[in-house]
């Protein structure tokens, strides 16, 4: 089981930096080979269908393909801007969006947030799965946000309150079996297995389904 793990932050110090390289130890723990990765190295510049049709994606989506590609599933602690998604991960969500096959296609997300507000960021969260899901990515039901972050790391990285700790353990155990499950059937199997035989009329219907995305964003 191999995730790829980021926060969509580009901010030094970033509170959801310190949550998703926490969730990728846990995910360790469960088993799961974690890609943690600064979403720094995928800085691109937004999306221009001109430069799409005359170029195609630029080097940083290129890597970030390559990446979710190379994963079964993945961890996005999203952070909250203005109660909805940030620029940069919408933004790294549409440029993926023109390749095809679709890269988001079949994968299992799971999102996180960390604000210093009371309610975590859940609302950005709720935001963030909209174009995920329209990607074709399969978000997992429960998401984790992160009230009050400022205070709620301890010194060695770790959540403070045992409540929020058992909270994000057990979903993330969670999420790494669901994701192990799909993964045959969904994302990067390989070679021959008892879904074999499944693989291809699913993954023919579900680029089928990716042909409704219109050819262009207006």
């Amino acid at each position: 089981m191999k995730l790829l793990a980021f926060a969509a932050s580009l901010r030094s110090g970033s509170l959801n930096q310190k949550l998703v390289a926490l969730a990728a130890g846990l995910a360790r723990e469960e088993g799961a080979q974690v890609d943690l990765a600064d979403f720094r190295e995928f800085a691109m510049p937004i999306y221009d269908g001109d430069e799409d049709a005359a170029n195609g994606l630029p080097p940083g989506a290129l890597d970030l393909k390559r990446r979710v590609e190379a994963a079964d599933g993945l961890l996005i602690a999203a952070p909250e801007y203005n109660y909805s998604v940030s620029g940069a991960l919408k933004n790294a969500i549409d440029w993926l969006s023109r390749a095809r096959p679709m890269p988001w296609r079949g994968r299992s997300v799971y999102l996180l947030s960390a604000s210093p507000s009371p309610m975590g960021g859940i609302r950005g969260l709720w935001q963030t799965r909209i174009p995920l899901e329209g990607c074709g990515a399969l978000v997992f039901p429960d998401m984790f946000a992160l009230p009050h972050a400022k205070e709620a790391f301890g010194e060695d990285g770790q959540l403070r309150d045992p409540g929020q700790r058992e909270r994000l353990r057990r979903e993330l155990a969670g999420f790494v079996r669901l994701a192990e499950a799909v993964a045959p059937l969904c994302a990067t199997a390989r070679g021959p297995g008892p879904a074999a035989p499944l693989r291809p009329q699913l993954m023919t219907a579900l680029e089928s389904e990716t042909e409704l995305q219109p050819p262009g964003h207006g």
